[in-house]
This record gives C-alpha cells, sequence and structure tokens, in this order.
C-alpha cells in the first residue's frame, strides 16, 4: 500500500496541527506521511516552543516543523493529500481551498493548548493532554485496516473517528 498524504489544519499552525504532524509522521512512517498548514498563518511565525518542547520530550522528532499557509498544499506541484483534517473549530469553519485530488475531509477538534492562561508548567501539561488526545485518535487511524484506508471509505472513516476519542 502506499503512504496515504494527510494534512492536519488549523488557523495559525503553530500548536494542534503541528503536533498531529509530528505525531503521525513519528506513529506511522511509511504508512501515512503527515504535513500540516494553517489558514492564516502569521508572518514570521514559528511553531509555539511549548508545544516543541513537549513533543521532544515525548521522544518525537520536531526536525522541519515550520509554520506555513495552506496554500502551499493547493498550489501546483504540491503533495496530493488523501485526507485533510482539521483539527481547530475555527479551520473547520473556513471556506478552504480546493484541493487536487478531491481527499477526504474530517474535523477532530481539540482545545486550543496555547490559549490558555497560567503558569508555564500549567500550559504545558495543556499541550501533553493535547498531544495525548490526538494521539489516541491517531492510533485508532493507524490500525485501521487496509480496507478501511482505501479512497472510497476514508471520508466516512476518518469522520467516525471523530467520535471515537475523547478531547481533553
Amino acid at each position: 500500500m502506499t503512504a496515504l498524504n494527510v494534512l492536519f489544519l488549523c488557523t495559525h499552525n503553530l500548536a494542534r496541527s503541528i503536533l498531529a504532524e509530528a505525531l503521525l509522521n513519528d506513529m506511522a512512517p511509511g504508512r501515512f506521511h503527515a504535513y500540516s498548514a494553517g489558514s492564516s498563518p502569521r508572518d514570521n511565525q514559528q511553531p509555539n516552543p511549548l508545544g516543541l518542547e513537549v513533543l521532544r520530550a515525548a521522544g518525537i522528532s520536531t526536525e522541519g516543523l515550520r509554520s506555513k499557509s495552506w496554500d502551499e498544499f493547493a498550489a501546483p506541484g504540491a503533495p496530493v493529500m488523501d485526507l485533510i483534517i482539521t483539527v481547530c473549530d475555527n479551520a473547520a469553519g473556513e471556506v478552504c481551498p480546493i484541493w487536487p485530488g478531491h481527499p477526504a475531509t474530517a474535523h477532530w477538534g481539540y482545545a486550543d493548548p496555547s490559549a490558555g492562561e497560567g503558569t508555564d508548567d500549567e500550559k504545558r501539561e495543556a499541550f501533553r493532554k493535547t498531544l495525548y488526545a490526538i494521539h489516541q485518535r491517531l492510533e485508532l487511524l493507524i490500525n485501521l485496516p487496509a480496507d478501511k484506508l482505501e479512497k472510497t471509505l476514508l471520508q466516512h472513516t476518518a469522520r467516525e473517528l471523530s467520535r471515537a476519542a475523547a478531547t481533553p
């Protein structure tokens, strides 16, 4: 089976979508190739440092992670996506570009770990909880039988997983 390309979308591409990209690439190399992007990342924006710290603490590579616009993935020559998953409610409600190849889409909403007030330890814990919640759902995805990941079933399967795991 050819690796499935999965794009995780969020508004700014600095926390949840970055966590999901790094996690899926770590959990299922060769079976999935994950990317992330935002609908409106800020100029010169970088991934949230606490998110990168939590990924590294979990033993997950942060090499190559960067905030980027979803326009990169709608442009000619971009990798063709098989599945696009929004991970924040704002991005889920936005009008998305027309994606080449008409990929399956799903919304897996998670609270924004970078939005909370509190001490650095409390913020770090919010990132850990979000990482864990994303991990639970990705674990279900990567363990699906190959027939559930065929293009004709991917839309239904991805949307079903949005109900399969609790969010923090």
